[in-house]
Formats: structure tokens, C-alpha cells, sequence
């Protein structure tokens, strides 16, 4: 059964686009089959692939706009998961959408037609409640929140978790967050140490346990069209970013054996 999550924050600069790529190519690397989808206008998720946004033939404009199947878009990534890429042609999709009808679950649709062809489908959401956001956590069964320990996080966590909840009466009843990773994270700060505690505390079991570090190679890695599992896996980033995916994989199978108990 296929797991879709939408990568989203509505704060920028927080490692979200970093994540969804260095996660999907993580997944990939534990041989499960891994659909990222940049829904983003930006198109970095795209381009950290190491696919070109301006040269696409099909790209998820034209998925969400009726022109072409998912299938049709999809390419598959040199680091072996496949990537539905973006541009900034989601930006006039976006305006075209406006009036359409099922114009919040066009990304859902879209997705349902591929099946259980993938283990994973990561969504790499816009900084901003906007409608290729809401596409997102229409079709996403739970939310991704890459945050930083800094002072406003808490306050910006608890206003995403609110819209969350709105979104669940309104558009998806089954939408929940999956968890919160702690990204660009220096141990050697305090106010980032006691953020993090706090975070743990008041969040408890939803924060994963794996912290992304601010990490030179990591930021590197984009500028080859890599990802640092690609790029340099070894690195502290690497590491942290493969214990990430392993981490969310043994979740996966935990809540299986809950749910396989609760139904004996």
C-alpha cells in the first residue's frame, strides 16, 4: 500500500525542499520504490534531482491542469527513485485552476491513478497555505513538518497543526502529521538545544529521533543535481538523513504489526 506525505511548512527556509529530496534518494537507497513530487514553483526539488525544470516535456502543470497522466510526467532520477517535477509554470496553473471544478484534489486523482506502484510518494509543498498546497494534503495521508529549533518554531508548529485540523473537516478526514524532523540543527547552540527539548516535550512520539545538522557537504549537494546520499553519504548529513529513512520504515512496519494485532 502506497504511503503519501506532503513535505510542508508554512515558514521558508527550514529545510523542507532539502529534505523531500534527501529523503526520497534515502528510501531508495533501502529498496523501497520512492515517487517524489515537486509541486513547488521554485522547481529546486527538481532541480536537486538533477533534472533541468526548464527543459521538461511534461512536467506536474500540465498533470494538474487534465493535459497528461502522471505516468506521462514521471522520470526517473540517476539515484533511482522517480520524480514528478515542477516549475514555474505551477504558478499561471495555479491562477488556471481557480475556477475549475475539483480543483483541490486534481494532485489526488492524478496520484490514485498510479496504484501501489510505489512504496513511498513524498510531496514537496510551496512555503504557504496556497491551492498547490491544499492539492498536497488532499492526496497526502500524513505530513512531514521539517522545522528548525529556533524561537518562533513552536508557535509556527502549533498554527500548522491548527490549519491541519481545519483541513481534516474540510478536505481530507483522514490527514494527520506524520512527524517533525529537527533540520539545520547546531548542537553548540543553546536556544536551539532547549527549542528541541521543549519540542520532544510537548510533541513527544511524532518528533523523530533523527536530527539534521547543519552540514557543509549537505548544502553542497544541490549545486551537482545530487542528492548528500548521491553526493556524499558518508557525511554527517548523509548519515542523518539514512537514519531518517530507516527510522520511518521501522515506524511503517510497527503501526502494520499494531494494526494486524488489533484486528486478531
Amino acid at each position: 500500500m502506497t504511503r503519501i506525505i506532503a513535505i510542508a511548512n508554512q515558514k521558508g527556509g527550514v529545510g523542507k525542499t532539502t529534505t523531500a529530496v534527501n529523503l526520497a534518494a534515502a528510501l531508495a537507497q533501502s529498496a523501497r520504490k520512492v515517487l517524489l513530487v515537486d509541486i513547488d514553483p521554485q522547481g529546486n526539488a527538481t532541480m536537486g534531482s538533477g533534472v533541468d525544470k526548464r527543459e521538461l516535456e511534461n512536467s506536474i502543470t500540465e498533470v494538474l491542469l487534465g493535459e497528461c497522466s502522471a505516468t506521462d510526467a514521471i522520470v526517473t532520477t540517476a539515484e533511482g527513485y522517480d520524480l514528478l517535477p515542477g516549475n514555474i509554470d505551477l504558478t499561471a496553473a495555479e491562477f488556471q485552476l481557480m475556477d475549475q471544478p475539483a480543483r483541490d484534489t486534481r494532485l489526488k486523482t492524478a496520484l490514485a491513478a498510479l496504484g501501489d506502484r510505489y512504496h513511498y510518494v513524498l510531496i514537496d509543498c510551496p512555503p504557504s497555505l496556497s491551492l498547490l498546497t491544499l492539492n498536497a494534503l488532499a492526496a497526502a495521508d500524513g505530513v512531514l513538518v521539517p522545522m528548525q529549533c529556533e524561537y518562533y518554531a513552536l508557535e509556527g508548529l502549533s498554527s500548522l497543526i491548527n490549519t491541519i485540523d481545519a483541513l481534516k473537516q474540510k478536505l481530507n478526514p483522514t490527514l494527520e502529521i506524520f512527524g517533525v524532523v529537527r533540520t539545520m540543527f547546531d548542537v553548540r547552540n543553546n536556544l536551539a538545544n532547549a527549542v528541541s527539548g521543549e519540542l520532544t516535550r510537548h510533541f513527544g512520539d511524532i518528533v523523530f529521533r533523527s536530527i539534521i545538522p547543519r552540514n557543509v557537504r549537505l548544502a553542497e549537494a544541490p549545486s551537482h543535481g545530487q542528492s548528500i546520499v548521491g553526493y556524499d553519504k558518508a557525511s554527517r548529513g548523509g548519515i542523518a538523513y539514512l537514519g531518517l529513512a530507516g527510522e520511518i520504515v521501522r515506524r511503517e512496519k510497527d503501526s502494520k504489526q499494531d494494526t494486524k494485532k488489533e484486528s486478531a
